[in-house]
């Protein structure tokens, strides 16, 4: 099983070490989804109408409703009932501070990989209020 690496800013990578932020978060993006999800193509299902008024979303005729692609996909996450068989399986986390060399072991922590769910997020732990995220939990540190 693979681990899962994540580089963190400064305060984010201080507060993970010290114990008091445990979990991560990421943007719903293609990128986050092509690496979390193991069945990625779920979503070309969902964002490619909208629930709105399920017409057909493409770039050049936009429906009539005026949803954005973006904001249809924001809904169809919130609506869709997640289950965690969703999600690859990861041994760990590996939480990095930027993108250091293997030799910078003071920069790299490795905790129990607690699975990911996607809500809303602390907002002292860098989430903004009401918006959806992969939350990649950590477990015990791993030595």
């Amino acid at each position: 099983m693979k681990d899962l690496r994540l580089s963190l800013k400064d305060k984010w990578f201080e507060m993970t070490k010290s114990g008091i932020k445990k979990e991560d978060y990421r943007e719903i993006t293609p990128y986050w989804i092509k690496r979390l999800f193991m069945y990625p193509e779920i979503f070309e299902v969902y964002n490619n109408s909208c629930i709105e008024c399920k017409h057909r979303l493409d770039i050049a005729n936009m429906p009539a409703c005026g949803i954005t692609k973006k904001k249809s996909f924001e809904c169809t996450i919130g609506q869709f009932e997640w289950k965690e068989s969703y999600f690859k399986t990861f041994a760990h986390n590996i939480m990095t501070h930027g993108y250091p060399s293997n030799s910078e072991t003071e920069k790299i922590l490795k905790y129990k990989h607690k699975g990911i769910e996607i809500r809303t997020g602390n907002h002292e732990w860098g989430a903004e209020p009401n918006k959806l995220y992969f939350v990649i939990k950590h477990g015990e540190t791993v030595k």
